[in-house]
């Protein structure tokens, strides 16, 4: 009999976005299971699932919902008999510790993703953290995403250095480089369709939120409008705390200069209507936007949050500016929108820098391996 995984997850687009091609190349060798809060026919169809399982997690702190969780997931571990359960961000990190601890899984793994308690304070600041510590205390195996989250964890006291391990060169899916393929036609039909041709478009991806920076970075944008005529700023994601509504207090923003386009699809293709990608985060576990934007050909400019340190290399695939600093990040900006052979260098080198070492084959290969070693050590070393 195949031996058996579980990955447990709030949300099925968490599995959809970051889990696919793992799930579909551990399932060669194991039966793969997913955990998650809501039936998603379609991720169910398109992998290769031996059972999917719906629990209550909730994103959000619920005594109701989380007991509810937690005793389902007890349960469901009990009765399934896994040989390794894996989860993924820190509410489904949390009950799956505890759950798998309490139902004696030999093999308990969690990645960690990110720390929502890096910019919070206080109380809030400290129940948060101790979740993370709960989880590393509880489980077997740490994963982190990223070289720069793994040594903020170990300055935080959260893991011990010798217990939390990065797999390849970071991030937990690396980038698809058969889909994120740099293609003048599709550059100049997203440019044209968007009526951004003669524009030097900056682009954002991701959630619209005060930690993600977008404050620094419309309010950089609106200072360097005076001195670059033709800059364009365009923001892809959900409006989280409803930024679309304050665009008017800026002076210098109108419709001729910036576009909220909502979320998007095929980032593939949208992110190629840019010439520079923006990401001024306050925090970040590794920042995955930014290695496609650069698998694109896309100059980058990222802040110095500990997690987008392994992202870009400063001067050599972009520019780094400081965490809430809006001197520095539109210094920067205005450097990209005044060079266009600079652009053209860094995002050459960007691309080279992704396909050396985040291409997402690399990362499944070594997720196969460490699975395998866990697992199954007698095939992994005929493997090898």
């Amino acid at each position: 009999m195949k031996k058996k995984i579980c990955f447990i997850v709030a949300l099925p687009g968490t599995a959809k976005s970051f889990l696919s091609d793992h799930i579909k190349r551990l399932s060669k060798h194991y039966d793969v299971y997913l955990v998650a809060n809501s039936r998603d026919d379609a991720l169910s169809n398109d992998l290769p699932l031996a059972g999917y399982h719906v629990v209550d997690i909730q994103r959000k702190i619920s005594l109701f919902h989380d007991i509810h969780a937690l005793l389902q997931l007890i349960h469901y571990f009990r009765k399934m008999e896994f040989d390794a359960i894996h989860s993924v961000t820190p509410k489904a990190g949390f009950l799956t510790a505890l759950s798998g601890w309490l139902s004696r899984v030999r093999i308990r793994i969690h990645i960690f993703t990110g720390q929502v308690w890096a910019t919070s304070k206080g109380l809030k600041r400290a129940f948060l953290r101790n979740i993370d510590k709960v989880i590393a205390l509880l489980d077997t195996h740490l994963l982190v995403d990223g070289e720069g989250q793994r040594q903020f964890l170990i300055k935080e006291h959260i893991v011990d250095s010798n217990r939390a391990r990065v797999l390849a060169n970071g991030s937990i899916c690396g980038v698809n480089l058969d889909r994120f393929v740099p293609s003048d036609e599709i550059r100049t039909r997203v440019r044209s369709e968007l009526n951004l041709t003669g524009k030097v478009v900056f682009v954002f991806l991701g959630r619209l939120n005060r930690d993600k920076g977008i404050s620094e970075l419309l309010e950089a944008f609106n200072q360097m409008v005076p001195e670059a005529p033709n800059a364009f700023l365009l923001l892809f994601g959900s409006d989280e705390a409803n930024y679309v509504s304050q665009f008017g207090e800026y002076e210098n923003l109108n419709q001729s200069n910036l576009r909220y386009y909502g979320s998007t699809p095929t980032p593939n293709e949208h992110l190629q209507a840019g010439d520079v990608f923006v990401l001024p985060s306050y925090r970040e576990g590794f920042g995955s936007s930014v290695i496609e934007a650069s698998a694109l050909g896309l100059p980058v400019i990222c802040s110095d949050a500990y997690g987008l340190k392994d992202t870009m290399v400063d001067g050599k695939t972009g520019l780094r500016c400081r965490v809430g600093d809006v001197d520095s990040l539109c210094q920067a900006m205005l450097a990209l929108y005044k060079d266009g052979e600079l652009r053209k260098e860094l995002g050459n080198l960007g691309t080279k820098r992704v396909r050396d070492l985040f291409s997402e084959a690399l990362v499944g290969e070594e997720w196969e391996h460490f699975y395998m070693k866990l697992l199954t050590p007698d095939l992994f070393s005929n493997v090898e």
